[in-house]
Parts: structure tokens; sequence; C-alpha cells
């Protein structure tokens, strides 16, 4: 079944009304007709399963057939704060990153960075990032699009990290799996998780100093050094089986109309 996304005022008490470029999607691309089901999502943890009513050029109406609260959503808010990589590799660690139940995803230029973007080139890559995040989310029935977040440095980084009650810094030069481990055993539901990922090249001694004095706790992913495109993905992973599961967001709700 395809899943699209919606605003909470396209909502009514018995029909939604999809617009914008999902609209020729739906009619030109998929070529869909009244009559076949499609599962919207608002954002806010709520699936709504519809038969489309009418497609014009404008929107599409859909009527709600029943609405589920069941969450697929992680119980923690993870931030990865991935150092701006070479080539397209940004685009696969955000559609993965995605599919893994990330919250938040904040490109950062770090000193190796050999990626140099200027306003207007940062404006278009945000634009490519965020239409990313969103046909992941779709692909991968999330039920909210992952944020992308302005390109930063590493002082913007830490500033937005600063509240958050996990602090994770996978470091090539840390040894030993133990503290990895109890790290990630210590996040729990309901906090929100900061992870930091260097750049090709890693990071610079000084930048794991200004990390570690702004909270981050470095941890090592075992004796093989992991390229910046991996090492996010791998931290992702283990977090999500820690926390699948751990809140009582698997409860199923229907409200049939």
């Amino acid at each position: 079944m395809y899943h699209f996304f919606v605003s909470p005022e396209q909502i009514g008490e018995e029909e939604i009304r999809i617009t914008g470029p999902d609209v020729n999607h739906i009619g030109n691309v998929l070529r869909m007709r009244s009559g076949e089901k499609i599962c919207v999502s608002d954002g806010q943890d709520a699936d709504y399963y519809c038969i489309i009513d009418q497609i014009t050029q404008e929107q599409v109406t859909a009527r709600i057939v029943n609405r589920t609260e069941e969450s697929r959503e992680l119980p923690s808010r993870i931030w990865l704060f991935q150092g701006l990589p070479k080539g397209d590799k940004m685009e696969l660690i955000i559609q993965k990153a995605v599919e893994l139940g990330v919250y938040a995803i904040v490109p950062v230029a770090m000193k190796r960075s050999v990626v140099k973007l200027d306003e207007k080139k940062a404006a278009a890559k945000k634009k490519r990032w965020e239409s990313i995040s969103e046909s992941a989310a779709k692909q991968s029935g999330r039920q909210t699009v992952p944020l992308i977040g302005e390109v930063t440095d590493l002082k913007g980084a830490l500033k937005l990290a600063a509240d958050m009650e996990r602090k994770l810094l996978p470091y090539e030069n840390e040894s030993g799996m133990e503290g990895a481990k109890a790290a990630i055993k210590s996040c729990g539901a309901g906090e929100s998780i900061a992870v930091l990922i260097g750049p090709e090249g890693g990071f610079e001694r000084g930048e794991v100093g200004m990390a570690q004095e702004a909270g981050f706790t470095p941890i090592s992913l075992g004796n093989r050094i992991l390229r910046t495109e991996t090492a996010g993905l791998c931290v992702l992973s283990l977090l999500m089986f820690q926390l699948e599961g751990q809140a009582d967001s698997c409860a199923v709700r229907f409200v049939f109309r």
C-alpha cells in the first residue's frame, strides 16, 4: 500500500486532502484511480487508511476508513550529527539512517571535511536531502519525516546537543568494547541521544577534546576502522536494537469510520 504524509490541517473528520507534489505522483506517476487504497500519516504517530475518492490537478481527496495509533517510531529521539562526507555519501547516510529510526540529521563541517559548501550550495543540498528523507520515510513506513538540519560547524553541533541526555562519539583511537556496550545499554526510552560522526579522515584531536568537554563519551566500534558512512549506521543499528519495544508504544488502537 502506498504511503503519503500530510499536515494535520489537511485531515478532516471523514476525508483527507493531499496537495503538493504527491498529487502528480499519485495521478500521473503511480496512475492511481478512485477506489484504490492508500495509507496517510500525519507526522504525529497516527496512520489513516483511506480510499481515494477523487483526483484532480490540484488535490487528491481520500475517504478515511480507519485510523490507527500504533507507533512505529523509536521511543527516543536520536540526533545524528554527521561530518560532511564527499560525493553522494550523505544521500546514502540519510536514506539508511531514516530506515533505522533516526529523529534528525545535522550535517557538520569539520576541519577534515573535504566538502566546502557556501550558503547557496548548502541550501540546495538541504532541499535535496529533505526529499531523500521523506522518500525513505515513506518507503520504510515511518510516521514522521526525520528533520534535516542546517549545515553547521562543530561548535554549532555541540550547542544543539547541549541539553541531550546521552552523547556518543565513535572514535577510532578509543579501545575496548566494554565502554561502548555500557554506553549503548544505558540509553533508554524517552531520552534524546546525540551521535557525533567524523568526516573522512576522522576527527582532529582538538575536536575530540571539544566534544568531551561538551559531555560526549568516546566509544569504540571494534578493531576495524569504519568509513564515515558506516560508523553512524552502525551506532544507529545498535541503538535501534537497544530501544525497540522499550516503551508501551506498541499498543494499537483502531478507530473505524
